[in-house]
């Protein structure tokens, strides 16, 4: 399955350009690997901004990037759909909750919570509001997802 950069921006790059937009697919998918193992570093925001960069750089990189495994059914919910599932939509909201708190306890300026709550309440109300993915075809549905079977009458 090829998919193929459509937006209007698309459109082809001059050569420093497409370097600059290579370095930095490189380096977001290099911040993507280490939030695969830092927990509190994100993955997916830097999976999609270097996804951008490629297609502006390198397509054939995106598309390897689409077909990852692991992280290629996210990209591409966001992608075609603009879906965050709700699992990832709990855990951004939480960890926002979670880093807010940080900042109240430990901010040596009482302007820093309100602040930081304001981006990180309009950010949570962001992924929260969008859609969860829509089931396509090919797609396996985990087994604690699965519609229970009816009995037949």
């Amino acid at each position: 399955m090829t998919i193929k950069d459509e937006s209007p921006l698309a459109r082809p790059t001059p050569v420093r350009g497409r370097l600059f937009y290579l370095a930095l697919a490189y380096l977001c998918v290099g911040l993507g690997m280490v939030g695969a193992v830092l927990p509190l570093l994100p993955t997916t925001p830097f999976l999609l901004v270097a996804l951008w960069a490629y297609f502006r750089s390198h397509p054939e990189k995106a598309q390897k990037l689409l077909e990852h495994p692991r992280f290629g059914p996210a990209l591409r919910d966001w992608r075609e759909q603009g879906a965050i599932p709700t699992r990832a939509k709990i855990a951004a909201v939480g960890v926002m909750a979670l880093s807010w708190v940080i900042v109240y306890l430990t901010a040596p300026h009482p302007a820093a919570p309100i602040v930081v709550g304001l981006i990180l309440c309009c950010t949570g109300t962001f992924v929260a509001t969008r859609p969860s993915p829509k089931p396509r075809q090919g797609r396996t549905v985990a087994p604690d997802q699965a519609a229970p079977e009816r009995p037949i009458a």
